[in-house]
């Protein structure tokens, strides 16, 4: 007889489908509208599944939608955490298919939030709605899912600290992360932190003709390319002075654990079609993406970017720069050298202004507690092997958060792929993924019950 999972497979896809065609991109006003029908549409699903007091949590920003299932009071309780937000979609015409009209394609779901993360966030629903046809939640569930997550949750820190009575639990269960391969599950205990910034280069006072000034003025576009070429030697190591002197040093075992994962450079560089690795000198890639801070240009622009030729000097040029942290660094320390150093390399002839946008933490969870094991028992049970702990390259700030905040360390039982191109055109999430997930979230219920009875 085929389990519950597998007869409504199906209607569990679609739900999912029609919750990813609705463009809930928190960082376009345009949308806002939709983000908010995005959160009545799982207010609506959370009802379904049986959880109480559910609600529409109104903040600053976008609602947090809000549920539970309290039933003993003396049981542990687990707060899951994930975001019905979503990045924009440009550039749209680099989608084979519309990126809010979800289509399946070779086992995969495309669209964006497929996997970041309104797909691994209705993992969560729907393993709720399995439990309740096996048996029940063996321990006590809230649920939090905010709509600010990509535009950095500033609001979701203020209600956290207002609402620590509503959120007391035992532990944090996030997935929002990846794992190695669908062969060889994994299971991330560390992840950067952030440190987030636009700059804004200014010369002349209007755009000016490049044949009557050039040569005689400084161009800003030109001025920003060298100050941002700077920032790394030719090591690719970062220039900033003090920049590195908070930063764990990990021990050669420590080092040699980490790259102890699977992990081929030649599938990484084919993967994302290069031709060679590139990255700090004397680090591996596992450990450049893992262990090391970095940064990076997110975005520059500036002048005439139109069809054909202007031949002007602009009087602005803009970039977006962002720094991935590693622990000991904190996003407040690196956002002011940064800062101060950037400022301090802009040439005679123009003026600089560093807006700094939001950070985080990073964080390194720990893989002996009880809700550690109760995950990776979990995965093994579902996927035939034991999970690897891993160390990803990206950010939550609100890991940090709830540890500070909740006291509560996070369990990150995430099930997308690198391959996945979250934040990118045509980002999609395995079929077999979403179903996993929805599988293996409820063995992690029960061996944590069981484990802290």
């Amino acid at each position: 007889m085929a389990s519950y999972l597998e007869q409504n497979q199906e209607r569990f896809l679609n739900e999912l489908i029609d919750w990813l065609r609705i463009p809930s991109v928190s960082a376009d006003p345009k949308f806002h509208g939709d983000v908010l029908r995005a959160a009545e549409y799982l207010k609506a699903r959370f009802e379904e599944v049986g959880l109480e007091n559910v609600e529409l949590c109104p903040t600053a920003g976008n609602p947090i939608v809000y549920g539970e299932k309290i039933i003993d009071p003396t049981l542990p309780t687990v707060l899951v955490y994930g975001h019905y937000d979503v990045q924009p979609a440009d550039p749209y015409e680099l989608w084979t298919s519309g990126p809010f009209e979800p289509v399946i394609k070779d086992g995969k779901i495309y669209a964006r939030g497929a996997c970041d993360d309104k797909g691994q966030v209705y993992m969560h629903v729907k393993a709720l709605e399995l439990m309740n046809q096996e048996g029940g939640v063996p321990c006590n569930v809230k649920v939090m899912i905010e709509g600010e997550e990509e535009i950095g949750s500033n609001n979701l820190g203020i209600f956290v600290r207002n609402n620590k009575e509503k959120l007391k639990a035992d532990v944090i269960l996030i997935s929002d992360t990846g794992m190695l391969s669908n062969e060889q599950p994994s299971i991330e205990v560390g992840l950067r932190g952030l440190s987030y910034h636009e700059v804004e280069v200014t010369g002349p006072n209007r755009d000016l003709h490049s044949g009557l000034y050039g040569g005689a003025v400084a161009n800003p576009i030109n001025v920003l390319c060298k100050m941002i070429a700077s920032l790394h030697d030719e090591n690719n190591h970062i220039t900033i002075p003090a920049f590195y002197d908070n930063v764990a040093v990990l021990s050669e075992q420590e080092r040699a654990e980490l790259n102890r994962v699977p992990h081929s450079d030649d599938e990484f560089k084919q993967s994302i079609g290069l031709p060679a690795t590139y990255g700090e000198a004397g680090y591996t890639t596992v450990e450049r993406i893992g262990i090391r801070p970095t940064l990076d240009v997110n975005g520059i622009w500036g002048g005439y970017t139109g069809e054909g030729a202007k031949t002007v000097i602009a009087s602005k040029a803009y970039a977006k720069i962002s720094m991935r942290l590693v622990p000991n660094q904190t996003s407040d320390e690196i956002t002011q050298i940064f800062q101060q150093h950037f400022e301090s390399i802009a040439p005679a002839g123009v003026t600089v202004v560093v807006k700094p946008h939001h950070g985080g933490e990073p964080v390194v969870t720990p893989t002996d507690s009880v809700a550690y094991k109760a995950a990776a028992d979990a995965m093994e049970t579902t996927f035939g092997k034991r999970p690897i702990p891993t160390r990803g390259g990206g950010s939550i700030p609100i890991v940090a958060m709830f540890k500070s905040e909740l006291g509560l360390d996070t369990v990150l039982l995430g099930f997308g792929l690198d391959s996945d191109a979250i934040h990118s055109p045509n980002e999609h999430y395995g079929v077999f993924n979403f179903l996993k997930g929805i599988e293996t979230i409820p063995h992690f219920y029960r061996n944590y019950a069981a484990a802290t009875k």
